[in-house]
């Protein structure tokens, strides 16, 4: 099942991660996808904010996956907008197998290697300012966390 909230503000979407943030748990897998500047990197900062992270939280467009270990759990940030061949053998399914927590932008690209149980969440652009975020999960976990959130 989808759910479909509003975000009218950045706040609003930073306010959606914590939310989620506060349901984490190891191997948390939370896929993004949406147009450039749809507010992916938005909720990442959001999420980031709440576990802890006190670091400058960027897309890892050039690096493909940023780690941060100072927070609650470990946060495995990855952008694959720039894979050319799906996941090109680079070892992703490892981060989704650890004790962190996986966000991953730009996961459409690589759909064929995510695991089953993960929450998509999609991002689309209204105007300047509104997004229509849709969440959907996939598992138990992730259904459960989305009905507390919304």
């Amino acid at each position: 099942m989808d759910y479909k909230i509003t975000s009218r503000s950045v706040e609003d979407t930073m306010e959606l991660a914590e939310n989620i943030e506060s349901e984490k748990f190891p191997g948390m897998i939370i896929c993004l996808d949406g147009e450039l500047g749809s507010g992916k990197t938005v909720f990442v900062k959001g999420f980031a904010k709440s576990l802890g992270l006190e670091e400058n939280i960027t897309s890892p467009t050039f690096n493909i996956v940023k780690e941060y270990n100072t927070g609650e759990l470990p946060l495995y940030h990855m952008d694959v907008y720039r894979l050319e061949d799906g996941n090109d053998n680079i070892g992703l399914e490892d981060y989704f197998n650890a004790q962190g927590i996986s966000i991953i932008e730009w996961s459409e690209l690589i759909e064929d290697i995510l695991p089953q149980e993960r929450l998509d969440i999609k991002f689309k652009i209204l105007d300047e300012n509104t997004r229509i975020i849709k969440l959907t999960p996939h598992g138990q976990k992730y259904e459960d966390i989305v009905n507390y959130v919304i």
